[in-house]
């Protein structure tokens, strides 16, 4: 009877803070001096050990000759599944990152009425701002508040985009659009395949940016910015500010796994493999956890990510291991399936599950 009323009171306690309509900015604005039980996880830092001094994810150089920066791409994209991006500025013009970066912070850190009469979960127009996509199904809610864009297949209503961030979000997308073009077609290289494989295939047609904001904390070590996870699509294209706080998990050559800090990097984007990509390739590359961990300083940390899907969303186009790559020395170790089964999977579980990717193995 206790555990029913525990359960109990966590929902009424979930749903006040979702109906309050200002999410963790609103509770920073309260002034909290400790983290509400709600967003506490059991000792969230304490699985993994972090990696030596001096460890940190590869690089891809856009500028290097196409044959080097593709073979450098699938490289990392095989062994760490996350990259820095460098040398794009042909696809990115200067200061148009930072420029999304400030124009989300300025949105978030409004006053809490403003915020409020944008907060719901629905993606009314294909724009949505709340807190925590799996608020209601996750074990504990993680430290932030989110921006969500889905600009495609369909595109959204952009007068639904908050005004203060509306030019620069949907400029940001457009350069994100290119990054993700240009690195799926080194991608497609690395597999052996033509430059245009992954394009062909829609996935750069099925757009969601994602504009996390993770409010300053008082108990940094009592919850988590991002729970450990991996990213469901094809590819992710995401810029972060300078305050820090992204790990991956990575396993070494000799079996052992730690978190390595992805420091900001100036002028570097950071690329990572999807869920839906490991299927494709057919395991050779690897989608990997990540996680965000929060930090004691006393800025907000801000980041924007795009995530590439595929944008034909029909019953009858499947998508598993591309053709191309399957034979009989090397079979599909993952069964065919349609976008609407593929997205199901993904949002009924919580963010932290691991069992996407089991779901479609043969």
């Amino acid at each position: 009877m206790a555990a029913a009323s525990t359960k109990s009171d966590r929902a009424a306690l979930l749903k006040a803070f979702d109906e309050a309509r200002t999410g963790v900015r609103g509770l920073v604005e309260s002034g909290v001096s400790t983290v509400p039980d709600l967003f506490v996880h059991t000792n969230p830092y304490a699985s993994v050990p972090l990696a030596p001094p001096g460890v940190s994810i590869p690089v891809v150089d856009l500028s290097l000759p196409a044959h080097v920066a593709a073979a450098a791409a699938a490289a990392a994209a095989r062994d760490w599944g996350f990259f820095h991006l460098v040398n794009h500025e042909v696809l990115v013009p200067s200061g148009h990152p930072a420029r999304a970066l400030t124009a989300v912070r300025a949105f978030n850190e409004l006053p809490a009425p403003e915020r409020a009469a944008h907060y719901g979960r629905a993606l009314s127009g294909g724009v949505s701002y709340s807190s925590n996509v799996d608020l209601f199904l996750s074990p504990a809610a993680s430290w932030r508040d989110t921006v969500q864009v889905l600009f495609g297949p369909t595109p959204p209503n952009a007068e639904r985009i908050p005004s203060v961030c509306r030019s620069e979000v949907i400029e940001w997308e457009a350069h994100a659009a290119a990054v993700a073009r240009a690195v799926m077609a080194l991608l497609s290289q690395g597999l052996g395949l033509g430059d245009a494989a992954l394009e062909e295939t829609s996935c750069l047609e099925g757009k969601l940016m994602v504009c996390h904001y993770y409010p300053v904390c008082p108990e940094p070590e009592r919850t988590m910015g991002l729970v450990p996870h991996t990213d469901p699509g094809v590819l992710t294209v995401l810029e972060q500010d300078g305050v820090g706080g992204l790990q991956v998990k990575h396993t070494n050559g000799d079996g052992e796994s730690f978190w390595v800090d992805v420091r900001p990097a100036p002028g570097a984007l950071v690329i990572n493999v999807g869920d839906l990509l490991q299927i494709m390739s057919n395991d050779k590359y690897k989608s990997v956890e990540h996680r965000v961990v929060m930090n004691s300083g006393e800025e907000a940390r801000v980041s924007l990510a795009v995530f590439f899907n595929p944008g034909k969303r029909g019953e009858s186009v499947l998508y598993g291991p591309l053709p191309e790559l399957v034979s009989t020395e090397n079979p599909p170790k993952y069964r065919r399936f349609a976008m609407p089964e593929f997205l199901g999977a993904f949002f009924k579980r919580d963010l932290a599950s691991k069992a996407l990717l089991e779901h479609f193995k043969l």
